[in-house]
């Protein structure tokens, strides 16, 4: 690997005068061992958002998904799963699932910055159920327990999340309530000092092969927004069952359960923060796991683009090159524009939520964009393939089949426009 995470650690602390080097830097590393000044020094040093550190941080997982991960991806993809606990094992140690989160639970206690940065990176890989995966890990199932959680519960879960020794999923979404999360009829009754839980999750991504689910439930019968808690739950439990993987239009290599819960017993301690305040911290959560998606599809959307351009140079028509024809290549210098559009929206959004803004109506722009574009490229590009487009033996096939839940899930387009409506005042008020 391109940059010990111990050096990381430290070049990263120094910079900022931290000047503090833990225990945990003695306890996680690579292979191999390089000096600050990688290849990734090369890179702009005026970029909008991104230092030397990101690209350091950037380069170094770059390595690691072209040793680890990219050469397993279509055997995984076949297999409809890929090896959770032993991927996040890698990533853990090397310091990638918990890149923002504080340094005494095993993060490198870096600004969110950072975590758009990994979540680009990982778009890198060669499919989207991995990178989806890895997000539910790093910035999904975890930003609340980090932020609300007692110091009990992030050593019991987070810590062993951030190294990548426990896989966490995600208990939001349900049959009847996907996108209205105040609508899920999952219950915790407090009966002494637990909860008994009954109901179910539905697209429980990881679901198969999680150790703990960040589960929302309603805890009373109070108002919808008010009622609800983020409990963390053991998945090996008596009463919790995995009903069945659920087979995907794609996503292939990224296992994803319908889970039942029949009486099962969780301590109240193992509550997130206040009881009653999970929709809240679900909604910030949100904003985290909406500006992660952006970035991670903004990198394989370019990837799309430039392997569409290798393939219509070399492809045929009419005795010239696919590429030679206007309707081709002002289509993709149209969509290069798009995918610089969203990279810059996604950059303004991150810089003011790492410094304390609320940036809901923006992220919720984002996600609207890269959902929408997506389709919009992926459906484009696959055109211009011909019949190999239409193979599961290419790229953009792939990506035209995962990049389509980036409108689904995590908030659909249509509540990603109620949000923006709601922002711009100009929703009708019941």
């Amino acid at each position: 690997m391109a940059l010990g995470v111990r050096a990381l650690r430290v070049h990263f602390c120094a910079s900022r005068h931290f000047l503090k080097t833990t225990a945990v830097y003695h306890q996680r590393h690579f292979s191999e061992n390089v000096s600050s000044k990688s290849k990734a020094s090369a890179e702009p040093a005026d970029h909008i958002l991104y230092t030397q550190e990101h690209f350091a941080l950037k380069d170094s997982l770059r390595k690691l998904i072209d040793q680890e991960i990219n050469p397993f991806v279509d055997k995984w993809e076949e297999e409809g799963q890929f090896p959770a606990h032993r991927i996040f094992k890698i990533l853990g140690s090397a310091g990638f699932l918990g890149v923002n989160k504080p340094v005494e639970y095993g993060g490198l206690g870096l600004d969110f910055s950072y975590s758009v940065a990994v979540a680009e990176e990982l778009g890198n890989i060669n499919c989207g159920g991995i990178p989806m995966a890895i997000g539910v890990q790093s910035d999904m199932a975890t930003p609340a327990l980090a932020r609300f959680g007692s110091a009990e519960l992030k050593n019991e879960f987070l810590l062993p999340s951030i190294m990548g020794e426990k896989v966490a999923c995600l208990g939001v979404s349900e049959v009847g309530a996907g996108s209205d999360v105040a609508s899920i009829k999952t219950t915790a009754v407090r009966k002494g000092d637990e909860f008994v839980i009954n109901g179910g999750k539905m697209w429980t991504t990881t679901g198969t092969q999680a150790d703990w689910m960040c589960l929302l439930a309603n805890t009373s019968d109070g108002p919808p927004h008010r009622n609800k808690s983020l409990i963390c739950l053991p998945m090996n439990l008596p009463g919790i069952h995995i009903a069945r993987k659920i087979d995907k239009l794609g996503m292939r290599s990224s296992d994803t359960a319908e889970v039942f819960f029949e009486d099962v017993r969780v301590p109240c301690k193992n509550i997130i923060g206040q009881e009653g305040m999970g929709f809240t911290y679900q909604m910030l959560q949100f904003q985290e796991e909406r500006l992660w998606g952006v970035a991670n599809i903004l990198t394989m959307m370019e990837k799309v683009v430039q392997e569409t351009i290798n393939y219509t140079r070399q492809r045929k028509i009419f005795q010239q090159p696919v590429l030679y024809h206007q309707v081709v290549h002002f289509r993709l210098a149209e969509l290069q524009t798009e995918i610089e559009l969203l990279r810059s929206l996604l950059y303004h959004c991150t810089a003011l939520y790492i410094k304390g803004n609320d940036v809901t109506k923006l992220a919720s722009m984002a996600k609207l964009k890269a959902g929408r574009l997506a389709r919009e490229l992926g459906d484009s590009c696959l055109q211009y393939w011909g019949g190999m487009g239409f193979t599961s033996d290419v790229l953009v096939s792939r990506f035209y089949r995962d990049s389509r839940l980036m409108s689904i899930g995590a908030g659909a387009d249509e509540v990603m426009l109620s949000i923006i409506c709601k922002y711009m005042d100009i929703l009708p008020r019941k």
